[in-house]
């Protein structure tokens, strides 16, 4: 398997290019919401709202005193934008009052925090602080299934077979290899097969190939 996912990182490297992960570290901050905002909707749309909101606001103690309605105003974008905002407050709120206005590095402390699940607090390690975690979101869930690495039916279980089958020397960039392959090749639908250099070992372009040849 080791020798598997070596080949895996080495192929999507050549294809989408190199990781930022492990040399560039954001504001943690700025990571946690903009995680917030990406859940259930496009990678273009966080962008967008992230921008919009970090313009205005940028810290936690600004946050906290923004108005509500406000906030739903330049979060629109990313969808579910009066949950959002009010959990951006709440999170806001909760940094300043429990840990100094900063973002707690430990995933014990993130998860308590208002609409932080696992995908969330790992983005946070891996991209903040570059503490090596697995972040799986759709692509990666996706991607990992189809190639077969894992055969799970939840995030939660695909990340704990991807800790156990990746060496952990891959887990700051895994999560942003899978992402970048997903937007470009391996997309939700209509994946880009004829391009993909790893079709030959890929348990989900041979199912498709022996499908159309029963027909």
């Amino acid at each position: 398997m080791t020798k598997e996912i070596k080949t895996i990182i080495k192929e999507m490297k050549r294809q989408v290019g190199s990781t930022t992960a492990t040399v560039q570290h954001e504001d943690p901050f700025h990571v946690l919401i903009a995680t917030v905002l990406s859940q259930r909707t496009r990678d273009e749309n966080t962008e967008k709202a992230a921008k919009s909101l970090f313009k205005k606001y940028n810290t936690p103690k600004k946050l906290a005193v923004a108005k509500t309605n406000d906030i739903e105003k330049l979060i629109k974008p990313s969808g579910f934008y009066k949950v959002k905002a009010q959990r951006i407050k709440k999170i806001s709120k909760i940094l300043l009052e429990k840990y100094g206005g900063k973002v707690p590095r430990d995933v014990e402390s993130l998860l308590k925090l208002p609409g932080i699940g696992r995908k969330t607090a790992n983005c946070v390690l891996v991209y903040a602080f570059g503490t090596p975690s697995i972040p799986v979101d759709t692509h990666v869930h996706r991607i990992s299934n189809r190639l077969g690495l894992v055969q799970t039916k939840t995030p939660a279980q695909t990340e704990a077979e991807l800790i156990r089958a990746v060496p952990k020397k891959y887990w700051l960039i895994i999560n942003e290899l899978m992402v970048k392959f997903g937007q470009r090749v391996c997309k939700p639908r209509k994946p880009r097969c004829d391009i993909c250099k790893l079709k030959k070992m890929c348990r989900y372009y041979h199912n498709t190939l022996e499908h159309h040849r029963g027909f």
